[in-house]
């Protein structure tokens, strides 16, 4: 058993992590599916992989999180309105835009309450896979974004029966469209209108808000609509205002003045004689992916109950002042439900230098002019001053000087650089001085941290020594938005969280990209540059988590570099274990090929015919070449070693 340290609180996984993450007293990191003392050890789900042949990177989801959560929300909005006294129903509409992926949505809707869940669509492929879905009864299918005559028509003759179709109006082009489908099929689907509120979200995604956003009627367009409607005889059919400020909206007050906004909007609209009887206040509702529960990019200043609270109250308020009828509420809070179900296990190393460390160039001496390189050489025989210098400074640098000598040592490499610059010392030569700063600067760090020192250039140089991991996964592939926006993911090792991690590094992907890295990290009173790991792996894997990323991940991520998904896995706790439900066993080589355009047997046919013509005697390349095509895209290991972790 390994005592809590207090090192892991550098983590902040009691912060971050909701309930549903722990560090296990063997020093592994936990998921607790429930919010309860029933858990999943994660080394335990990469161990148990590695017995069906599946190794890191692996995509491991626990779908009784999303349950969790779902059920969280809807208690959340039953608290609230029994709080406030609201006689109103509440729905959960999940977008699908946030992950379509067959296993989240499939328990989400097993998970759902009938008559109070939904799905929200925004593209043809959207909605051709929530139409064939077996939703629970009385559920409704949103179909919101732009839209053309094919989208409404189809949407026209879906309605009329279970689950319900609710189109909601983004442009004052649809519904002369509408009108026209409705009249020839004989039915219409339920209507909402989009409205384009002042009022902004707030972080990354703050401009799907506001009077400026690509979405939405503004409130002559909203006049107008309802006014054509009316005369289209379709008036009726008009029953939710929607409205939609953007994603992981960060403030609570950001939230509380949208709903004011659009409560106002839908109680005037009521008074001027429309049916309306749902506000659809959209989705937004953030979590907080750093842990320090205030309003920046990567988290929230408030809770889900608040988030219940703020809307209740304020709709209750705002109706009891127009006297108008309580509506009917609906959120599509797909981040909240899905973020922190999904998380990456990926291993790697640490990108140290391979050069030996007892290893010294071989030294240049010159001779007429010319210069020779002599393996028996000294330092003393051949090297200049500078070199001297550096090697001296190296030997006596210690805690009560080490300011003086690392400022000594800049200069004189300074020195040396320009005398390579000049064509005065040797490649051999210019390698040892650097041999010799390299060891002057990370001695220089020791110290600092020793004895609590900083100043700005000491900073720049820890940022400049940080240890470079190379990670098995591509960050493109499964971290987009840590590229894309700079969000910020929690990440930490899944074992070994006992020790005392002695090194600051940053991650660094398999891409040939300079923008595959991740050099920011969550911390709750600031952003980090650098994330503590662990040294030395005695011969065994050393696993990271990168947690939340249930949200938008799986479905934006490319495929740069022809780097593929992932293997992926669903972990299920049970009574007195887990299970394990192989989703994928990842993309392979040949996969990716076809996404590319490229046919991979004829690619194979075209190897062998050059292959044979040019080395018939060797079989051995072609029989390689063919098993490429049935390998994954990532670095493989093997599964033997992934048995035993610490």
């Amino acid at each position: 058993m390994v005592r809590r340290a207090k090192h892991i609180g550098l983590y902040g996984v009691e912060q971050w992590g909701a309930g549903f993450f722990a560090i296990g007293p063997t020093g592994h990191l936990h998921i607790h599916p429930f919010r309860d003392d029933r858990s999943v050890d994660l080394v335990d789900v990469v161990q148990r992989s590695a017995e069906q042949g599946l190794i890191p990177p692996l995509l491991v989801r626990f779908p009784q999180v999303l349950q969790t959560q779902l059920e969280h929300l809807y208690n959340c909005f039953d608290e609230a309105m029994s709080e406030f006294d609201y006689r109103g129903h509440y729905r959960s509409v999940f977008p699908l835009k946030v992950n379509p992926m067959k296993p989240v949505v499939e328990q989400l809707i097993r998970a759902s309450r009938s008559g109070a869940f939904g799905l929200e669509v925004g593209s043809k492929g959207e909605l051709a896979i929530a139409l064939a879905l077996q939703l629970p009864k009385d559920s409704w299918i949103c179909v919101n974004g732009f839209k053309d005559q094919q989208i409404i028509k189809m949407v026209t003759a879906a309605s009329g029966r279970d689950p319900q179709m609710i189109l909601i109006v983004e442009q004052l082009r649809e519904i002369p469209i509408l009108a026209r489908e409705a009249r020839m099929q004989g039915r219409c689907p339920l209507l909402g209108l989009r409205c384009r509120l002042n009022s902004r979200g707030s972080g990354h995604w703050e401009a799907s808000g506001g009077e400026s956003s690509k979405f939405g009627l503004g409130s002559s367009e909203l006049l107008c609509a309802v006014d054509t409607l009316q005369a289209r005889g379709l008036l009726d059919r008009l029953q939710i205002l929607h409205y939609h400020i953007g994603s992981q909206i960060t403030s609570a007050r950001r939230i509380k003045d949208a709903v004011k906004e659009a409560a106002r909007i839908y109680a005037r609209l009521r008074r001027r004689g429309v049916p309306l009887t749902t506000l659809n206040v959209g989705g937004g509702l953030g979590i907080d992916y750093d842990g320090s529960r205030t309003p920046s990019d990567s988290s929230v200043n408030y809770t889900t109950l608040e988030f219940a609270n703020n809307i209740v109250y304020t709709v209750r308020e705002i109706c009891g002042e127009e006297n108008v009828p309580l509506p009917n509420l609906v959120s599509e809070s797909g981040r909240a439900l899905t973020a922190h179900h999904s998380l990456l296990i990926t291993n790697c190393e640490s990108r140290e230098s391979d050069v030996p460390v007892n290893y010294v160039p071989a030294i240049t001496t010159r001779a007429g002019g010319s210069a020779t390189v002599m393996k028996g050489a000294t330092r003393e025989q051949s090297a200049p001053a500078q070199i001297a210098e550096m090697e001296a400074i190296a030997q006596e640098i210690s805690v009560k000087n080490f300011r003086e000598y690392y400022h000594d040592a800049v200069a004189t490499r300074g020195e040396i650089l320009t005398l390579f610059d000049l064509g005065y010392l040797s490649l051999e030569e210019k390698a040892l001085a650097e041999q010799h700063f390299y060891q002057i600067c990370r001695q220089t760090l020791t110290f600092a941290r020793q004895t609590g020192f900083t100043s700005d250039e000491f900073r720049v140089l820890e940022k400049a020594f940080r240890t470079k991991y190379v990670t098995n996964f591509s960050v493109f592939r499964s971290v987009p938005d840590a590229w894309a926006v700079g969000h910020l993911f929690p990440i930490l090792p899944i074992h070994r969280l006992g020790e005392f991690p002695s090194e600051k590094g940053i991650l660094v992907d398999l891409t040939c990209d300079s923008d595959g890295v991740i050099d920011s990290f969550v911390d709750v009173r600031d952003v980090k540059e650098m994330l503590e790991l662990h040294a030395g792996t005695n011969g065994h894997p050393y696993l990271l988590a990168i947690c939340l990323l249930g949200a938008y991940q799986d479905i934006m991520g490319d495929h740069h570099n022809l780097f593929g998904k992932p293997a992926e896995l669903a972990a299920t706790y049970t009574e007195g274990g887990f299970e394990i439900d192989v989703i994928s066993r990842g993309e392979t080589i040949r996969e990716i090929a076809h996404l590319a355009g490229y046919d991979p047997e004829r690619l194979q046919h075209a190897f062998a015919k050059r292959h044979h013509q040019a080395s018939a005697e060797n079989s051995d390349a072609l029989a390689y070449y063919t098993a490429l095509w049935r390998s994954p895209s990532y670095l493989e290991g093997d599964p033997e070693s992934f048995k035993n972790l610490p």
